[in-house]
Formats: C-alpha cells, structure tokens, sequence
C-alpha cells in the first residue's frame, strides 16, 4: 500500500508551516497529498503553491466539487497543474452536497451522478486533444440555440500540451455512484469505510467497471482512516466521537447525508440515524455522546501499534491500493512524527504482504 495525506476542509493559517508538512511529507516518501474544498480555500490553489515547493509528491484534489466549474475549465485547470509540475497532479472529482452547492454556489444540486458523468467524458476529450462536442442533459458543445446560445459557439480542441494519461478519481459512497466510479474513473477517494464491509465498496465499483467490460487491474483504491497508536484506545475513541458525530448529523441535510447512508449500510443504521436526528434537533452533546465506541473503533485505527498493524492487514487484504492517512497532531511537528510513524507500519505491512 501507499500512503496518502490530505490537508483539512478548513482555514490554512500558516502557509509556510503547511510548506514543511508538504515537503516532510515528500522525504518520507508519502505518494500525494490532497487538498479539500468546502466553503474555505478551492482546491486548486493551494497545490499550485504547493506543487512550486516540492520536486516528487503527486498532489490531488479532493475535490472538485462537480458543477461549481464548467467541464472545461476542469480539464483547463487539471492540465495546468500538470504541465507545470511535469505530470504529478490527480483530478479529484466529486459531487459534494446540496447545502454546499446551492447554500454556497447558488447552483441545483440535480441528478449528481449524471453530471459527473458528463464532466468526466467531456474533460477525456479535452485531455485526448479532440475537438470537443458534446450532447448532454447538463452540457451541450458547442452550445447551441435550443439551449439558450447565440448560434456562435465554435467546437475547439485544447491549445494545451496533450494529457491523454492524467488520472481522474471519484470521491463516491453511495451504489450507483460506485458503479460510475468503476466504469469511468482512473481511483477511488473513499470514506466512511470499515475494511471489514469493503465490499460495499470496492466490490461495487468492480461491478461498475464489468459491466462496461473494463479492465481495471491498475486502479487505485484510496481509502484509510484515522490512526492514534495508544494504550488506552476507549479513550481515544472518546476524543473522536465529536468528528463522527459531524460526519453523521451535520454532513448533510435529513433527506442527503451520503456519510450517514454509508455506515447505516455497514451495519449501524439505527445508531447513524439516531445521531443525525439528536444534532438536528440541537442535541449536539447528546449527539456526540451517542456515537459508538465501537463504530469509531472499527471506522478509524486506534490502539497499540500491534493492534493498529493488524487493521493495516484488513485494509491491505480489502484490495486497499493507497492508505488514506488520518494523523494526529495539534502542531505540525506532531503531524510530521505521526506520519514517520505511519510511513514505518504501512511499509511493514506492505512487505509481508502475501504473493498474489
């Protein structure tokens, strides 16, 4: 397995400090670092900086939030990054939520995977250097009249050097989403695991990508979770409740909680619906109060470093391809020992990985 890193969905107030994380990050050998976009910094900008800082970390958004950009300038913003950094970026995409894409956006959150579809066959052409045209529910090019155009619009080919080979990933949860993620895309940027379920999961988008008959031998999947090597790991699991109770009450409206609608198919329905319905109603403590120890247990990686490496081998056995890396640390020097460390128990793990 490879190891990635991601920056958080919140402020970044010190550049220079998540500079050293980026290239502490790079010495230990880390494969990409990703960056967030919610309703703080985009996604794109901070790896441009980043990528001008560092010489071999792959960098990822994650992510795009399908629609808040058009196709074009997707592909336009993806081939930038990855002509000035000499072919290290992974276009992220992914459909976000309908309280971030019409509370902040102003845009309809509508038909999220048949966008996302569209996106990614329009940025193909883009990147393969054909003339774009394209008939869609969501995008027509060149557009035309019937769709509200002046009748003037002109099919182009990218004037941009050729990226046939730039790898898209879908951040998905949800079945269909999966199955799309199979059948279009290069990885898979996932959450809300528990590597004992990974089915759900992985085996989803392997039917996604049968279906089309795809072959999908080199695919990534990139999920992981927290890790917090300790010898009290009840507590620790504590100390994490609040991040679950977000994820499951707040991450999402009553009717779209994409978070809450992966654990309840992982065995926790009554318990992921019981939270959400406690911080909706204003019942924050109660709410985090209410998380399991057991599904924080199971979801992240806690405990002693013997305990922590055995849940290695079960996402390694899953077919887990990039270990997404939740690190411990209020300061960047926590962070960076956090990951030395991790870098140490993924590396173990990956070299006693049976033969295949």
């Amino acid at each position: 397995m490879r190891v990635a890193v991601g920056l958080n969905r919140y402020a970044i107030t010190d550049w220079d400090e998540t500079t050293t994380f980026a290239q502490e990050a790079e010495r230990l050998g880390v494969h990409s670092l990703w960056t967030a976009e919610a309703w703080a910094h985009d996604a794109a900008t901070p790896i441009a900086y980043l990528m001008a800082k560092t010489q071999t970390l792959k960098f990822g958004s994650g992510i795009f939030q399908v629609g808040t950009r058009t196709p074009g300038l997707v592909a336009m913003t993806a081939m930038t990054l990855d002509s000035m950094s000499g072919g290290r970026f992974i276009l992220g995409l992914g459909t976000s939520g309908p309280q971030v894409i019409e509370g902040w956006h102003g845009i309809p959150f509508r038909k999220p995977l048949q966008h996302t579809r569209e996106v990614i066959e329009i940025c193909r052409k883009v990147f393969n250097g054909e003339v774009v045209e394209y008939d869609g529910e969501f995008w027509r090019l060149p557009l035309d009249q019937e769709r509200g155009g002046s009748g003037e619009g002109k099919a182009l080919r990218s004037g941009a050097p050729l990226t046939p080979d730039l790898p898209i990933y879908v951040a998905s949860l949800g079945p269909k989403n999966l199955a799309l993620t199979g059948e279009l895309a290069d990885g898979w940027v996932g959450g809300s695991f528990i590597p004992e379920h990974a089915q759900d999961f992985i085996g989803a988008i392997k039917a996604g990508a049968a279906k089309v008959g795809r072959d999908i031998a080199h695919f990534d999947f990139a999920v992981g979770g927290a890790i917090w090597v300790t010898d009290d790991p009840e507590r620790a699991a504590e100390a994490m409740k609040p991040g679950l109770a977000f994820s499951l009450g707040a991450m999402g409206s009553r009717q779209h909680n994409f978070y809450n609608n992966a654990y309840s198919r992982q065995g926790f329905a009554d318990e992921a619906k019981e939270v959400q319905r406690l911080w909706l109603s204003g019942q924050r403590d109660a709410a985090r109060a209410a998380v399991p120890t057991e599904l924080v247990l199971a979801t992240h990686l806690i405990g002693d470093e013997q305990a922590v490496t055995e849940r290695l081998r079960k996402y390694r056995d899953a077919g887990v391809t990039t270990f997404r890396a939740g690190l411990r640390g209020d300061t960047m020097r926590e962070r960076v020992q956090a990951l030395d460390q991790v870098m140490d128990l993924v590396q173990r793990v990956s070299q006693d990985a049976p033969a295949r």
